[in-house]
């Protein structure tokens, strides 16, 4: 039922599976669709209500956004796991990209319940697609197939012309006719998405068609250890809040959410780590997988400020003005990911020339968070020059972006690729939801930045982004060989 040969000896997208194909464009949609209204939801949150923005503070959409940011990777852990018990890989991808749509067409509507709750809808699909669609690719391939790295790449190209094309049309609609008609647009592309899934479905073969856990479970006596684990976390969180005498706000869902992420983490790798049923060498992985599952956290906290504290610059400290044309803020987000569809080939590349002295993924990981130290040191000058007044040069946040986009390529592609080789197969989705765990704690850290960026000087919140990633990097470079041993012969 599993063996997916004729996918796996296809070579006719550019060398790779022709489904790869069809994944492409999938995901293309999905982040044009998540990019697009991630471009311009910090800066409709902070717009006046005279120009149709909802008016919140700096702090409060800070909050907001990096909960909502940070709860789209979060939902990938139960959207893995329910595509490996229920649903499929297959049909998690569909039912997600629809409810994607859904709730970027809640956002059209005006009110803030349709804005709560059109966000709701959209960290449920993005949690059900996100993990899934990545799972596929990976089974796409043959263990041991040289070709697996260079796919994702390749795949990671596909993520990023959405990202590229989303923030200038939707950055435009919105900025320019109306902010929540970029919503609208960001939920058509994702409807192209979906149709173009259904129709390429022939070309994935059997690959995440079924619940590869669904037999496991079977097979294994009932236990209530995990559901008693979970209780006992609720417990502790309810505990904390209450003894900090929590109150309901933004800022206080988004401190309280801060300390789910903790106890979801320890519980997870707990489990994973200590947990019944796993053998010696799939526990050992678990510690791996814990390493770079860490490095990721802090690198992704520094990326993703693109979209909020990044963006915040980009609007109050950059001059956006071309030859009399201000162009929108929004625009800056496109830079990245012209930087990645531009370099993804050469990285696709190198990773097969270099063949047999090619870095192990830990080592690339800490050259992702060497790059996206230098990426914050750089700017720390522009902004204190800003201080005095001065709108400094866009050079400086392009700059940023292409170093960033060094260590994305260096850190991204590979950690999706290395948890469909590291995870045991019958957890396949929810092993790769634990990947997009990292993601959501980066996310959450971006959006808490965003909440100091009006508190703390930005040249002082630059510069400790710097230095807390680049003492990452060197640690993790200490690490690199001691990492690879636990990997048990993965490369």
């Amino acid at each position: 039922m599993a063996t997916h040969i004729s996918p796996r000896e296809d070579t006719s997208f550019f060398g790779h599976p022709r489904g790869l194909a069809t994944l492409f464009f999938t995901e293309m949609w999905e982040r044009f669709s998540y990019y697009g209204q991630r471009a311009i939801l910090i800066l409709y949150m902070t717009a006046p209500l005279a120009t149709g923005g909802l008016g919140f503070s700096v702090p409060k959409a800070g909050a907001i956004y990096g909960l909502y940011t940070a709860l789209a990777y979060l939902i990938g852990l139960p959207g893995g796991w329910i595509a490996d018990r229920y649903l499929g890989q297959r049909q998690a991808v569909l039912w997600g990209g629809l409810l994607i749509a859904g709730g970027e067409g809640l956002l059209v509507a005006p009110g803030l319940p349709a804005f709560y709750a059109g966000l709701a809808v959209i960290v449920a699909g993005t949690g059900l697609l996100k993990p899934n669609v990545s799972t596929i690719v990976g089974q796409l391939y043959a263990a041991g197939d040289a070709r697996r790295d260079s796919g994702f790449s390749i795949f990671y190209m596909g993520i990023n012309i959405g990202a590229l094309i989303s923030p200038l049309a939707c950055g435009w609609v919105a900025e320019r006719i109306a902010w929540r008609l970029g919503y609208g647009l960001a939920a058509v592309g994702m409807l192209a998405g979906v149709i173009q899934y259904v129709m390429g479905y022939k070309h994935l073969g059997t690959a995440g068609l079924y619940p590869a856990g669904r037999e496991a479970a079977r097979s294994k006596p009932k236990s209530r250890a995990g559901w008693w684990g979970a209780a006992g976390l609720l417990a502790v969180a309810a505990a904390v809040l209450a003894k900090s005498g929590f109150t309901i706000s933004a800022e206080s869902i988004s401190d309280a959410f801060g300390v789910v992420l903790l106890l979801i983490c320890a519980g997870v790798f707990g489990w994973l780590i200590f947990g019944p049923g796993w053998s010696p060498a799939e526990r050992k992985r678990s510690v791996a997988i814990l390493v770079l599952f860490i490095a990721s956290a802090l690198f992704w906290s520094a990326f993703e400020q693109a979209g909020s504290t990044l963006n915040l610059f980009a609007e109050k400290s950059t001059n956006r003005n071309i030859l009399g044309f201000v162009y929108p803020a929004s625009w800056m987000q496109f830079v990245q990911p012209l930087f990645v569809i531009t370099l993804a080939p050469v990285f696709a590349w190198l990773w097969i020339a270099l063949r047999r002295r090619e870095p192990s993924s830990p080592a690339k990981f800490a050259i992702g968070l060497v790059c996206v130290s230098l990426s914050f040191a750089i700017l720390a000058p522009a902004a204190k020059i800003n201080e005095s007044g001065v709108l400094v040069s866009s050079w400086w946040l392009i700059g940023t972006y292409f170093l960033q986009t060094l260590g994305e390529l260096s850190l991204s592609p590979v950690g999706l690729s290395a948890m469909t080789k590291l995870a045991p197969e019958r957890v396949a989705g929810l092993m790769m939801g634990v990947w997009f765990v990292s993601v959501s704690i980066g996310d959450y850290l971006a959006g808490r930045a965003a909440s100091l960026y009006e508190s703390l000087t930005v040249p002082a919140l630059f510069g400790r982004v710097a230095l807390y990633t680049l003492l990452a990097g060197f640690v993790l470079a200490l690490l690199v060989k001691p990492t690879v041993r636990l990997m048990g012969g993965v490369k």
